[in-house]
């Protein structure tokens, strides 16, 4: 029997109406609207369709937003002279840096300036450590989002063999964090990793983050696991090209038990759960 595919725009879809109504109960209060300030250095295509995509989804949720672009060549002062007036503006509850940025700017200095009770990509060490401490401020939004497309299935996390495949400090840690959190038992993978396939097929819950192309074949798939695609990789067919995922998508749909699509798995979950973290940055500091 085929994978049951999780639908990642009906459950990013049904939570961005949720904020929608809650974001107008707020304001129905007499609260200001949350707001979302945006840095964006350079003009990376990739990076300016997506800032593009946060501020429709913004303002389809009644989430005020506002974008600082600068030039690829802004100097670090710059930068942080830009993240210092979101620090400072009350009407800015959360702080959004665009990366990549571009080789000659610190990146790590530059995510340090935002403050932590504003840090709505949840990428600031303090939040970072909160998250492993159990007791997390702000999540990372795609490992968040990666949580609530489990929790669309139903299936309990509690007891299960969990398997990440990427350690990267935006989706593979914070992920293997949460679910720590919800009493599955973790493996993190990585390009080092000595037997992948075999660990890869001891796992109910396998999530895929590692960057490449249909690495993750069929039969490295454990007979009725959730499989959570991350991957999203540009592959040339012909003269045109599409996305596909970290999964060889085919194989593992008949091997699987749930399986997210790529494009329409985790990518819309993202956008949703940042909107949700800008909304509880101001819930928080208009309490």
């Amino acid at each position: 029997m085929p994978a049951k595919l999780i639908d990642g725009k009906a459950v990013a879809q049904q939570i961005r109406e949720g904020i929608k109504a809650e974001v107008e109960q707020l304001v129905a209060s007499g609260k200001e609207p949350p707001g979302l300030g945006v840095v964006l250095v350079g003009d990376d295509p990739a990076s300016r369709t997506y800032v593009s995509m946060k501020e429709k989804a913004c303002r389809a949720a009644g989430i005020y937003s506002e974008e600082h672009a600068l030039p690829a060549d802004s100097s670090q002062e710059k930068v942080l002279g830009i993240i210092e007036e979101y620090n400072r503006n009350p009407k800015i509850h959360g702080i959004l840096v665009q990366l990549p940025l571009p080789d000659h700017l610190d990146s790590e200095q530059v995510l340090l300036a935002v403050r932590p009770d504003k840090d709505v990509d949840g990428f600031h060490p303090e939040n970072v450590g909160r998250l492993w401490e159990g007791h997390p401020r702000f999540v990372p939004c795609t490992p968040l989002g990666i949580l609530e497309l489990i929790h669309s299935t139903g299936v309990p996390l509690k007891g299960k063999r969990a398997v990440v495949v990427g350690r990267s400090n935006i989706v593979g840690k914070p992920t293997a964090a949460l679910l720590m959190a919800e009493h599955a038992t973790i493996t993190i993978c990585h390009s080092r990793t000595a037997d992948l396939p075999g660990e890869c097929r001891s796992a109910d819950v396998l999530v895929a983050a590692i960057g490449r192309a249909r690495m993750i074949q069929g039969d490295w798939i454990k007979p009725g696991a959730l499989v959570i695609d991350v991957g999203i990789n540009r592959i040339a067919e012909g003269e045109k090209s599409r996305l596909v995922g970290d999964v060889d998508f085919e194989a593992a749909r008949e091997v699987a038990g749930y399986l997210t699509p790529v494009p329409g798995g985790v990518g819309p979950m993202t956008i949703a759960m940042l909107l949700r973290n800008t909304l509880t940055s101001a819930r928080r500091a208009q309490r």
